[in-house]
């Protein structure tokens, strides 16, 4: 990855997104170090197992599942005040502390758009360019992509 220039500026694009994104249910960043060797995302050490391990163990009672699905909802509805859609929310994407905290993590495949009043985000356009994808290339996961986005179409 070093060495892609388009890869690297997905990943500084990532870096500024989550950067712009302060909520308790979001994984903090504290920076983007470059370094002869690398360039590394620092960003908040989140603790406990990702949600598709979680699930991998069987149906979470629903005492369980409904404070996690808030969280979610919560981080979700942070980002959307902020213009900025995730794009690639699957259950590994999401880690759970032993308390039951819930962080949302990877925004790299994430979209800015107008956030709700008309206010533009503080980066504009897609977090993701031309450059990074294939002409007609979709981006993300499929089995966990809104139905819009797995028929390119735009998110909202």
């Amino acid at each position: 990855m070093a060495g892609d220039a388009d890869r690297l500026a997905r990943f500084q694009r990532e870096a500024e997104v989550l950067a712009a994104l302060n909520h308790p249910h979001i994984a903090a960043i504290y920076g983007l170090e470059k370094t002869p060797d690398g360039t590394a995302l620092v960003m908040e050490l989140v603790e406990g197992e990702d949600l598709s391990r979680r699930i991998a163990r069987g149906a979470i009672p629903i005492e369980e599942a409904l404070p996690l699905a808030r969280q979610i909802a919560e981080a979700l509805e942070a980002a959307h005040e902020q213009g900025i859609i995730h794009r690639d929310l699957k259950p590994a994407n999401i880690k759970v502390r032993s308390d039951g905290t819930v962080k949302v993590l990877d925004f790299g495949l994430a979209k800015a758009v107008d956030a709700p009043g008309g206010v533009s985000p503080s980066t504009s356009g897609s977090l993701t360019t031309p450059a990074m994808t294939q002409a007609g290339m979709i981006l993300g996961t499929a089995a966990y992509m809104a139905p819009e986005q797995a028929r390119g179409k735009t998110v909202d």
